[in-house]
């Protein structure tokens, strides 16, 4: 299964959920899922993620170092499998870009949190610190309930 994960410019959000993704993969010998990330915009293409984002998943056992934003593109439709964004305008973004013949799913990234308080992961760039701990732990429980219903149907 191939997984891609998609914000506005792919420095904050979808690296991190990215970064979550690999390590929960990697510990979970999942090794049947690949993942990946990309933003709807351009506006920071070839550069790798927010400082904010990357010192705080590395407090977390997360390396976003090698990590570098892409922009979203029609033949990442009929390449991933799933396509999980993290916030309504995005969602609107991604199925306005996804050709009628597409193959991949689009969703919400926390359709996989149960019960989750919110309905978009918040974008954390002009906010504080706080919100890059928000944004990580909102990823890491949807992405461990992602991957536990996966593990279910492999």
């Amino acid at each position: 299964m191939k997984i891609m994960f998609v914000c506005l410019g792919n420095i904050c959000r979808s690296p991190t959920a990215h970064g979550i993704a690999i390590k929960l993969i990697r510990d979970s010998q999942l090794n049947q899922v690949t993942v990946t990330s990309s933003g709807t915009a351009s506006y920071h293409v070839g550069s790798p993620p927010d400082k904010r984002a990357t010192e705080y998943a590395l407090s977390k056992g997360v390396d976003l170092s090698v990590l570098r934003a892409q922009q979203l593109q029609k033949a990442d439709f009929y390449e991933q499998d799933l396509i999980l964004v993290m916030d309504q305008s995005n969602y609107e973004n991604a199925l306005a870009l996804r050709p009628a013949d597409a193959t991949a799913k689009i969703e919400k990234l926390l359709w996989y949190y149960p019960n989750c308080p919110f309905e978009d992961v918040p974008d954390p760039y002009y906010g504080e610190n706080e919100g890059f701990a928000q944004v990580f732990h909102l990823c890491e429980v949807a992405i461990t309930h992602l991957l536990e219903d996966i593990s279910k149907t492999r």
